[in-house]
């Protein structure tokens, strides 16, 4: 059970920072003090009590740290969608490469025999993929548009934001303006952004229907901003452009001669030159050789495997999601690319080894599961015993769990690790991991 504390100020010494960048401080209880840096003594007021640890709110820092450094953003330290701008990027960087380092060697009980340089792209405006808050405040008059605040279930009140990519970095009061002035007001909780390289989607979630006054309101936004407003009634299979024809949102992948066309709900990596540094490092790491036979496990629309095809003798890419599968093969098609194969399957269900696509032999496989992890596939990873094993991870913890079973279960040995800067600002870690068959570490 929570509760809330109202305490005189603290002082501590800030040890670290946890997987939510906020400040780790050991006073009796440890405290987790939201923009405080390792090494700062700072002033701290306990705010929330949980069974294990405290909350607090920063009061002062009396030793700043060398690597703190003024926010770019109005709003940081209110919205959440950023947790570490008052750190440098690079010290952003080492204290990623530190967590990924620690989850390993706690967690999954491995070291690599080499760590990989990191992965780095823009800083700012690079986030093409979003999914922002909308409420309207009656005490204010008007509809607030952004990520929630820090702690909070209320939508920060922005003008702008430094991480999404232009032009939306600067839509958000013309955003707020516009549902302010919708009858449907107090009925559009959401608002979904898509940027492809040409097109940019808003995707309004609406529990009532907009009437012709709000249509012609969001087609002159649409007129005004150079943008494509899709509306969602419901589940995904709701989301339709306002008007027709849909939008075409897509991406290149310029390395491998490549154009991947994608839906407005679609995952898709939301930093984009970022993914094109990481598909190019995940196709190299991958020693790929004109036999190669390639297992993409969790392929999506075919962000990995396409680049892949274009190196290798055969791919096959199986996902959960029906849907990115049909678009997976109509990027192939699309790209001209015949040795490349997509199915559908449930890959944390059981049965597995009795799919067609799991009887082998592969030379190489390369998975990019969810949060979760692949603990349920690594049993058939190591039947198919591929010379090369790619593992793309989007949480360290569910990463160092799958490596430790790898190698101390299934006898294969981590050759390498890194981050992928995917998330600059904030406290996500994205990273990857190489192995092969053979001795274990």
């Amino acid at each position: 059970m929570r509760r809330r504390l109202s305490a005189a100020p603290e002082t501590g010494r800030v040890e670290s920072l946890n997987h939510d960048g906020a400040g780790v401080v050991r006073a009796g209880k440890t405290v987790f003090v939201a923009g405080a840096l390792p090494g700062e003594l700072v002033s701290f007021i306990r705010r929330r009590a949980h069974r294990q640890y405290d909350e607090a709110e920063l009061a002062a820092v009396l030793e700043p740290s060398a690597a703190r450094v003024t926010p770019r953003c109005a709003h940081f330290g209110v919205c959440g969608g950023c947790a570490l701008q008052h750190l440098d990027g690079a010290a952003q960087l080492v204290i990623k490469e530190q967590q990924l380092r620690t989850a390993l060697e706690r967690l999954g009980k491995v070291t690599p025999r080499q760590w990989l340089a990191p992965l780095t792209g823009p800083e700012w405006l690079y986030r093409r993929r979003a999914r922002l808050g909308a409420r309207y405040v009656r005490a204010r008059e008007r509809s607030l548009v952004g990520f929630r605040e820090r702690l909070s279930t209320h939508v920060a009140a922005l003008t702008r934001c430094e991480v999404l990519s232009a032009p939306v970095d600067a839509l958000i009061e013309p955003l707020s303006a516009l549902l302010s002035a919708l009858s449907i007001r107090e009925r559009t909780p959401q608002v979904e952004v898509s940027v492809g390289d040409e097109c940019i989607v808003l995707v309004l979630r609406v529990l009532d229907e907009p009437n012709a006054a709000d249509r012609q309101l969001l087609l002159e936004f649409e007129s005004s901003h150079g943008v494509r407003i899709y509306l969602q009634t419901g589940g995904l299979a709701t989301v339709q452009p306002l008007r027709e024809p849909a939008a075409l949102l897509d991406y290149a992948l310029p390395d491998f001669d490549l154009r991947l066309k994608f839906l407005p709900s679609d995952f898709i990596q939301v930093n984009g030159p970022l993914n094109r540094a990481l598909v190019n490092r995940v196709v190299e790491l991958l020693e790929l050789d004109a036999a190669s036979r390639v297992l993409d496990l969790y392929c999506g629309l075919g962000n990995f495997t396409l680049a892949v095809a274009r190196r290798a003798a055969a791919v096959i890419g199986v996902e959960g999601d029906a849907g990115l599968v049909a678009r997976a093969a109509d990027n192939a098609a699309g790209n001209g690319i015949s040795n490349a194969q997509f199915h559908t399957a449930n890959l944390a269900g059981s049965g597995l080894d009795a799919a067609s696509w799991a009887r082998g032999p592969y030379s190489q496989v390369l998975l990019d599961p969810p949060r979760v992890g692949a603990l349920e596939l690594l049993p058939t990873l190591a039947r198919l015993a591929p010379r090369r094993l790619v593992y793309v991870s989007c949480h360290p913890g569910s990463l160092a769990r799958d490596l430790g079973e790898l190698v101390h279960v299934h006898g294969f040995e981590l050759l390498a690790a890194g981050v992928a800067d995917m998330f600059p600002q904030t406290a996500h870690v994205e990273s990857l991991a190489v192995l092969a068959p053979g001795r274990a570490s």
